[in-house]
């Protein structure tokens, strides 16, 4: 970080006593995330950053009697996208939570829109009382058996490359490029480290020997981990563990075992992606923090890795604790076990109290990044679509069938006997089986993937949405094939979003207009949109154990084991291939 030497020289003097403080932090308690231990002393901040810890004077001092002194929290991958709105309405939510910096990887809006998308994010999230940085999307489209609305080579990210709040390459998913040195991966892998910047990685599912080829790519992290066993492998081969909590993917509880007191500063906290009613009402990485407390870490370690150990992770080395030459972006809590946090500060200025932001610390909204939104609408394009075009053969009576896992992201490869009538598979509630539909709607190729899902629990009507990972190509679910039809129509009025329809009607909908990914309207109204959608989902007696709608966004991810769709049709993960829905011959040695 840059620093004038009259700059330089001011904070030197504040931090020998010869001049007085901007600010100075009087009688709490500082939590050491170094030590792992609680301090006593005045802590004096100059120009927004920690200059010392000992007896200070200051023109402000703020009277912390009572309460702990804790470093802000860092969110080391999300993709801001999926909180539905933009980066600064996504600043206002997660700042009254404690954090003040977050690891995005814009690709979610970059599958849509390509570099427009990414030029829209950073400029988006310009000038923010909240830290932004980016890591650019390394596949994009994740694989070659989809269709995205965009294809980034090397080319298209050099021009990103330099700027200043961009750290590297954002997760490597396509594990089979890396392994076989395909020329465009190696070239975005080449030219991230040429800058020595960061790589980070998306394991899912792969065995010790993959993460060898990973780690020698100099691919530094994960955050697919499900178990114990994958986590420990990843830790003995240097990586970082990213323990995520977030709406679809819930893996801390099962992952938390692996963390104990010689490994911790290794293991930091992700939501990757969490929708915006939980991140306002449960909370960003400070909710992970409450977990991990009541599962017996300490608070301190949990404070730790939620600040300084992804701070290191990502080198940025001006954050994650309350020391001299540390950003003073900071916490002030009223209760350490608990994580009652009472103010954030922002390079040492108050932006959050109480639950809520301080009035008047965001710039006026960029007329700039408003145009470039703008410029990001109109993005569904689909084919008429007919009731024959959702028709799945089946004669045999037998099919392979997704799995939902509730609260995970990977999926049961089922194969088993489903409901016919002449040939052709029909939905059963009884038997919690639905008819799922993946539509092309970038290019007009009328590509529709067709698949049978169990689990999502819906008893009458159909959910659809344009936000499916990670191509985000139109997804639909349904109990019949006319509900189905009418989601499909009325994702296409709105031109992007997620919308729940019962004969023939719309019972709710959000639009979502830029890229069919991100409203345009306040982080309040949003919300009030997604309460609506949970309510009529109630209303088709869906279930209340899981996220519905993220769930099925993920149905169309064919980076995560077992068994998802694409508009090209039903796709194994674990064979890297199509296959039928009805099972034949070919397919039989797909359930190993």
């Amino acid at each position: 970080m840059s620093v004038s030497k009259e700059v330089l020289r001011k904070r030197i003097a504040v931090a020998a006593g010869r001049e007085k403080a901007d600010t100075v932090i009087k009688n709490g308690t500082i939590i050491d995330v170094f030590n792992e231990e609680l301090l006593q002393g005045d802590v004096a901040i100059a120009d927004g950053v920690f200059v010392g810890i000992g007896q200070y004077e200051g023109h402000n001092e703020i009277d912390a009697a009572g309460k702990y002194i804790s470093p802000a929290f860092i969110d080391g991958h999300v993709h801001i996208e999926s909180s539905m709105v933009v980066p600064s309405e996504f600043a206002r939510v997660l700042l009254p939570h404690g954090v003040t910096t977050v690891i995005t990887d814009p690709h979610e809006i970059a599958n849509v829109t390509g570099a427009r998308g990414i030029e829209f994010m950073l400029a988006e999230s310009e000038g923010l009382p909240f830290d932004v940085k980016v890591m650019l999307p390394s596949c994009v489209p994740a694989t070659s058996f989809e269709h995205s609305g965009a294809v980034l080579e090397q080319s298209d990210l050099d021009p990103f490359l330099s700027h200043p709040r961009v750290l590297g390459l954002a997760e490597v998913m396509d594990y089979p490029a890396v392994m076989n040195g395909a020329e465009g991966m190696l070239d975005k892998l080449a030219a991230t480290l040429a800058l020595n910047k960061q790589i980070d990685g998306h394991a899912a599912g792969l065995d010790a020997k993959a993460i060898n080829v990973y780690r020698t790519a100099q691919i530094k992290t994960d955050h697919e981990c499900v178990n114990v066993q994958e986590a420990k492998e990843r830790l003995q081969r240097g990586m970082y563990l990213m323990i995520r909590q977030g709406t679809a993917a819930k893996d801390l509880e099962a992952l938390l075992p692996v963390v104990n007191e010689r490994n911790a500063r290794r293991c930091l906290f992700v939501t990757d992606d969490k929708h915006l009613d939980e991140l306002i009402r449960e909370g960003s990485i400070d909710h992970h923090v409450r977990m991990v407390i009541q599962r017996g870490i300490p608070a301190i370690t949990a404070i730790q890795m939620a600040s300084l150990n992804a701070a290191e992770c990502f080198r940025l080395h001006d954050k994650g604790a309350i020391a001299p030459g540390y950003t003073a972006d900071f916490l002030l809590l009223d209760d350490l076990e608990e994580l009652i946090i009472g103010q954030v500060y922002k390079n040492g200025k108050l932006v959050a109290e109480r639950g809520a932001v301080v009035e008047g610390i965001f710039p006026q909204p960029s007329a700039e990044a408003a145009k470039m939104g703008e410029a990001l609408t109109n993005s569904v394009r689909i084919k008429p679509l007919t009731t024959e075009q959702l028709a799945i053969p089946v004669s045999s009576g037998k099919a392979h069938v997704i799995g939902v896992i509730p609260n995970k992201i990977v999926t049961e490869h089922l194969l088993m006997e489903v409901p016919t009538v002449q040939g052709a598979f029909v939905p059963s509630s009884e038997r919690d089986l639905l008819k799922m539909a993946v539509i092309e709607r970038h290019h007009l190729t009328g590509n529709v993937g067709l698949g049978i899902v169990k689990g999502l629990g819906l008893q009458k009507g159909a959910i659809a949405s344009t936000v499916a990972h990670d191509s985000h190509n139109l997804i639909v679910a349904g109990t019949n094939d006319e509900d189905m039809l009418a989601a499909v129509e009325a994702i296409k009025q709105m031109q992007g979003g997620l919308v729940v329809v019962e004969n023939g009607k719309v019972l709710a909908s959000l639009p979502l207009p830029i890229a069919g990914l991100i409203s345009n309207q306040k982080a309040e109204d949003v919300c009030r949109g997604l309460d609506d959608l949970e309510h009529a989902l109630r209303q088709l007696e869906a279930p209340t154990s899981f996220q519905l709608f993220l769930t099925l966004s993920f149905l169309a991810l064919p980076v995560i084991p077992s068994l998802k769709l694409t508009d090209q049709g039903l796709f194994d993960v674990n064979q890297f291939r199509h296959i039928n829905v009805e099972e034949d011959a070919g397919n039989r040695h797909s359930l190993n």
